[in-house]
């Protein structure tokens, strides 16, 4: 059976993560060329200054993706490459770079879906705080009102923010992503809800220089999946799935999607960060009506099982001994595909976009030549099974962006980990197709019918 009409097919990156040109054009510097830097902070000292090189090499990778017979990129724009300082005066060299990208998306009949914010945030902006200060949010704005005002015709879709959960929750409580902060809950919440704050001025700004244009973001967070079908094990996951507390509410759609969605901010058990939520700035709260989504982006990769206890709360299921995992050591679930968009769309019924998903393999060239990885066809083929089952059950999801096109620099892991559909040697910046990457083409073209 194929996905419905129009399903749109894609696959992902992120500028860091990809471009390289690092210290060219004008670019300035942001928080991930400080922490990458910083001794200690990723795998092997491992930086994005030239990660894939696709800065030079663009072209190259557009012959790729004609190849794949996507039907749509999602990419992100470099924050320092427009504003080198983050604010002030723009970067022609660097609005040129995209425009000669966006426009050969255009021509290859490619559609451009832009994340202006995966991460890169203006080294300049954090040395006066970062997303601890508000004004960061205002600046924001007038970055993607800049971009929105200079694609207008050619960009239709935004998504504001990636996956807010990692750029808070890792580089403001756990450290282990730039800037590298362990604050405590109330901090990490006054930067939670800047980013939230910058979402919605960014929305607002973005729907009056191009009002043909749709917003949305792309969080992630933890989905449970109910251990067995009976409603009670339902019902225990989907509470479990939104549920929120002191020191277990970053990594979770909640806060990133009931305040744009006209559920207000949610109330977090515990205590210490609710106080913080509770005195959020008036002016704050008047801009959430600003931040509506049109679509919601979902990046999944994995779940845990939940069933109802004794007492009917919901209880987490231990994995198996030996349960299936990825080379970087994440759990394989399928089920998240069903559940995840499900439970979303039933909370906030909205049409979702699968923005991520895939998996890391321990991929290697061949003796033939060829990278031979069975295992990221398996598991792709598994959750695009799953995510059908989701589609049938009533979930409006209208495309899936796999992750990644190709193999590139995974933050604090570095190079360490290959997500891609095309194998990267980096130190020759050589693009080798992997299995994969034929199988997905024929997905494409039989629009899920093979499955």
């Amino acid at each position: 059976m194929p996905f419905p009409k129009k399903f749109v097919w894609g696959a992902a990156t992120a500028s860091y993560q990809i471009e390289g040109g690092a210290f060219e054009d004008g670019r300035g510097a942001s928080i991930w060329d400080t922490f990458s830097h910083t001794p200690g902070k990723t795998k092997g000292g491992d930086t994005g200054d030239v990660a894939c090189d696709s800065y030079h090499r663009w072209a190259e990778d557009m012959e790729l993706m004609k190849a794949l017979h996507l039907q749509a990129y999602r990419f992100s724009i470099a924050w320092p490459r427009i504003f080198p300082a983050g604010t002030g005066a723009v970067n022609p060299a660097g609005l040129a770079w995209y425009d000669r990208f966006v426009d050969a998306l255009l021509a290859a009949g490619i559609e451009p879906y832009v994340t202006l914010y995966h991460w890169d945030l203006p080294q300049a902006l954090q040395d006066k705080g970062g997303w601890l200060n508000a004004d960061t949010a205002r600046d924001f704005a007038v970055y993607a009102a800049t971009v929105a005002a200079h694609f207008k015709g050619r960009v239709k879709y935004y998504f504001t923010l990636n996956e807010p959960q990692c750029s808070v929750g890792l580089g403001y409580s756990a450290g282990v992503h730039a800037p590298g902060y362990k604050l405590d809950d109330a901090a990490v919440f006054t930067a939670w809800h800047n980013t939230i704050y910058a979402h919605c001025l960014a929305a607002d700004a973005i729907r009056k220089a191009d009002p043909d244009a749709k917003v949305g973001m792309a969080p992630t967070g933890r989905i449970c999946t109910p251990a067995t079908d009976s409603p009670a094990d339902t019902a225990a996951a989907r509470e479990a799935t939104f549920a929120l507390a002191d020191g277990d509410w970053t990594f979770t759609y909640t806060p990133a999607l009931d305040p744009v969605c006209g559920r207000g901010w949610p109330k977090i058990a515990g205590g210490q960060t609710q106080r913080v939520v509770d005195a959020i700035p008036q002016e704050q709260l008047d801009a959430l009506p600003l931040g509506r989504l049109d679509f919601i982006g979902m990046n999944i990769y994995n779940s845990v099982a939940v069933r109802a206890g004794a007492d009917g709360k919901p209880e987490f299921c231990p994995r198996a001994a030996g349960h299936p995992r990825t080379a970087i050591g994440w759990p394989i679930t399928p089920e998240a595909m069903e559940w995840g968009p499900r439970f979303l769309h039933e909370r906030y019924g909205l049409p979702i976009f699968i923005t991520e998903n895939g998996l890391s393999c321990t991929d290697r060239i061949h003796l033939d030549g060829k990278v031979h990885d069975p295992e990221r066809i398996d598991f792709t083929h598994r959750y695009l099974l799953a995510l059908r089952q989701g589609i049938e059950a009533g979930a409006d999801v209208q495309g899936y962006f796999h992750w990644s096109l190709l193999d590139n620099f995974e933050w604090s892991e570095g190079y360490n980990e290959r997500f891609g559909l095309v194998y990267v040697d980096y130190p020759t910046g050589t693009r080798t197709p992997k299995d994969s990457a034929a199988w997905y083409r024929e997905t494409i073209d039989a629009n899920g019918g093979n499955l």
